[in-house]
């Protein structure tokens, strides 16, 4: 095998592994959550607290995961350039910065929350138990930023085997400690619905005290030359300003992407509920893809940062063609994955015969995820790593663009939406408006690459 194949695949594989445990958390915390019950009306509040109290989080930390991308591609390329000196300060720098940004989210909670709850439209007892589910996970704040910063930090040094351990770590104790702490162990019955969220906030801190121990262990020869000459230029007026100027742009990117996703929810919740839990179920299974394409994703980062770095453009376009080599044998794969595969996974998500129903006439949609999402996706984590984040920034701004402009111009042509039914029109149009925001931005980095954007 080609040595630049063996680097994909050493930087890949540890990252899809990782991934392939995230959506097995969502699934414990919600089977948690449906075995508790109370007076007050049963499982069904405890479920919906859980996933507003999770979106919430998301939102949050979404918009914040500028820190890992913007972190992994000057890493990259440091490491490239043989300057672990450089390497270890923008890790000193990136950290800090996140407990900055974390102590800011401490800071605003309370702001925040009562911002969230004037759009998230959900009863008064499902508020109630989502706000003592944020109340508890809040403080776990300081320890999810700063991961984004060591995950970055990790893939940058060509390492994802430590991003990987520090993701199943989070994972794991995340999923085990939710169960123990919300039903119990032996005797003890355990805390109830609270224990969701702090089996979240343990299983945050122990990554980021795997994380930190990988540094110090690890890492200590690339650490140990540091001194306060190093920690003071860390956080110099001109390294800061370059820090924040290419984050900058990567959280912009990061606002455009939410907006998309929120957008999508928002819309789909206003057209009934048949068309909101079909949308928001065809887009958990458009989001396996992302899984796995997120991987080699993370892999283009890495090597193109660090050729860069070394100043071998020979060996930076080898590695962006070889990279995509991999991702689109992903997307093949996965168009016969959809292709037979989709409705079971349908099945599996619902027994209701309606939303059944009104998944399988949005089926065909999902075969244009893997060549869309996998260019999309890849090309993303190539201009990361080449620390090229205004063309990052103004694809998601054009494809924010596409997206809402298509809804907003051909929506009042679909028929009305009628109680209880389901707006196939308005659904396929919006499916449409979400592809094409994936297709705008494809094309977009295609043609910046094209024209040597670095």
């Amino acid at each position: 095998m080609n040595p630049v194949d063996k680097d994909i695949l050493r930087l890949a594989l540890p990252s899809i592994l990782a991934n392939i445990t995230v959506p097995i958390v969502g699934m414990v915390d919600m089977a948690v959550s449906g075995h508790l019950s109370d007076s007050g009306g049963g499982a069904a509040a405890f479920i919906g607290a859980v996933s507003a109290g999770s979106m919430i989080f998301d939102l949050l930390y979404w918009n914040l995961s500028f820190l890992r991308s913007g972190t992994g591609g000057i890493t990259a390329q440091a490491y490239g350039r043989g300057d672990f000196r450089a390497a270890a300060r923008i890790a000193v720098r990136s950290i800090g910065v996140a407990f900055a940004l974390s102590l800011l989210v401490l800071a605003l909670q309370g702001p925040f929350l009562k911002a969230v709850f004037l759009f998230l439209d959900c009863s008064p007892e499902v508020k109630e138990l989502a706000v003592r589910y944020f109340n508890v996970r809040v403080w776990a704040a300081p320890a999810a930023v700063s991961l984004m910063s060591l995950r970055g930090w990790f893939i940058g040094m060509q390492d994802s085997v430590s991003s990987m351990w520090t993701d199943l770590i989070v994972n794991v104790v995340n999923a085990s400690a939710s169960i123990i702490l919300t039903l119990g162990i032996g005797g003890w019955r355990g805390i109830g619905f609270p224990g969701i969220a702090w089996g979240t906030l343990l299983a945050q801190y122990s990554g980021l005290t795997f994380a930190l121990l990988t540094l110090a262990f690890k890492y200590r020869k690339v650490f140990a030359p540091l001194d306060a000459g190093d920690f003071r230029q860390a956080f110099s007026s001109p390294e800061l300003r370059a820090f924040f100027r290419l984050n900058t742009d990567l959280f912009v990117r990061s606002l455009g992407l939410t907006a998309i996703y929120v957008g999508f929810t928002t819309i789909s919740a206003g057209l009934g509920d048949l068309a909101l839990a079909s949308g928001a179920i065809i887009m958990k299974i458009l989001m396996i893809f992302s899984f796995f394409t997120d991987g080699f994703a993370y892999a283009g980062e890495a090597l193109c940062g660090r050729y860069l770095g070394m100043k071998l453009r020979d060996m930076v376009r080898l590695s962006i063609r070889k990279v995509f080599i991999w991702s689109l044998s992903i997307a093949v794969a996965f168009i016969f994955i959809y292709l037979w595969g989709s409705m079971p996974l349908v099945q599996i998500m619902t027994p209701d015969s309606e939303v059944q129903a009104a998944c399988r006439s949005l089926l065909p949609w999902l075969l244009l995820m893997p060549p869309l999402g996998c260019a999309a996706f890849t090309w993303d984590g190539i201009f990361q790593g080449a620390a090229c984040s205004k063309p990052i920034r103004n694809s998601m701004l054009f494809s924010d663009l596409a997206f809402f402009g298509i809804w907003v111009i051909f929506s009042s042509s679909t028929a009305p939406v009628e109680d209880g039914t389901f707006p196939s029109a308005s659904m396929h149009l919006l499916m449409g408006a979400y592809f094409a925001h994936l297709l705008v931005r494809a094309v977009y980095l295609t043609v910046k690459y094209k024209r040597n954007a670095f």
